[in-house]
């Protein structure tokens, strides 16, 4: 597994187009703030027959990661990555019943005024919710609600990915309350000046609830998957960009999930990762970080 520190191969149509914004001088779009949130849950038991076979996402982390592949039309399309998406205006404006750190706490965590915080937690479990069918919320501070795959359930979540519904209007419409304690932040990207779409992103990772499953629903995604983290990093043919492929190479380092949620409290994500085009000519053009 390749280390940060090594750097990353550069595809060759992000370096060309690195070039003629060098060339022509263009101007840094201004990132746009975001939250995607890796899903995480205990790793699938090996198959009973034939004794041999293991499911290929049985891997050595003893947990699996939730992975989707963004049609090739969207911005990063056909590459792997995790649910998520920018902050919406509601997200900032919703008055939600909430459970766990307040937005001050998280303000201080994430290096954010309380208000901005809010809507980059509010946008990760809207997200979560849009893109995969998983709700983080409960009927109390203590509890999370189960499947919620069904007809009607379905119909709330298009109501809201049509922005028909704001995020907070659905969650008390249902007498739910945000868990935002089940959201454990990670880290925070920003996407390399050249791009014409930047994002300033927040991760966070999250364990599937008891009861719920993920769901291809997103018109985003042409396919999903769950794989153990390290078996992500090795598999050539999965297509990522670095704060994927990093981010799936920390959490791989933890033991189990209890080590990824120790992780996650010591970690940084406030100061953003900045990755950065190597070009010099004496090598492969490589993504470094900084």
């Amino acid at each position: 597994m390749m280390s940060d520190g090594d750097g990353f191969p550069a595809p060759s149509a992000l370096v060309e187009h690195a070039r003629r914004f060098r060339e022509q001088g263009n101007t840094p779009a201004a990132p746009r703030v975001a939250a995607t949130v890796l899903l995480l849950r205990p790793a699938a038991p090996p198959f009973s027959a034939p004794p041999s076979a293991a499911p290929p996402s049985a891997g050595r982390d003893g947990f699996e990661a939730y992975l989707i592949r963004r049609v090739a039309a969207m911005a990063f399309g056909g590459v792997y990555a995790f649910p998520g998406g920018g902050v919406d205006p509601s997200d900032s404006m919703a008055h939600v019943d909430w459970a766990g750190p307040t937005p001050a706490q998280w303000g201080t965590r994430l290096g954010l005024a309380p208000t901005a915080a809010q809507a980059v937690v509010c946008a990760a479990a809207r997200e979560v919710f849009e893109e995969a069918g998983v709700l983080l919320a409960g009927p109390d501070a203590d509890t999370v609600i189960g499947d919620v795959a069904g007809g009607d359930w379905e119909a709330a979540r298009v109501a809201l990915e049509r922005r028909e519904v704001g995020f907070a209007d659905l969650l008390a419409q249902r007498g739910l309350t945000l868990r935002s304690d089940l959201l454990l932040p990670w880290s925070r990207w920003i996407t390399p000046e050249f791009e014409p779409r930047r994002f300033d992103t927040y991760f966070f990772v999250a364990r599937l609830p008891a009861g719920q499953r993920t769901r291809d629903v997103s018109g985003e995604a042409d396919r999903t998957l769950w794989i153990s983290p390290a078996d992500a990093c090795a598999a050539g043919e999965l297509t990522m960009l670095p704060p994927t492929l990093v981010t799936l190479g920390q959490v791989a380092a933890c033991r189990d999930l209890a080590g990824v949620i120790a992780a996650a409290a010591t970690r940084d994500p406030a100061t953003p990762v900045l990755p950065r085009l190597e070009d010099s000519g004496a090598g492969p053009p490589r993504f470094l970080l900084r």
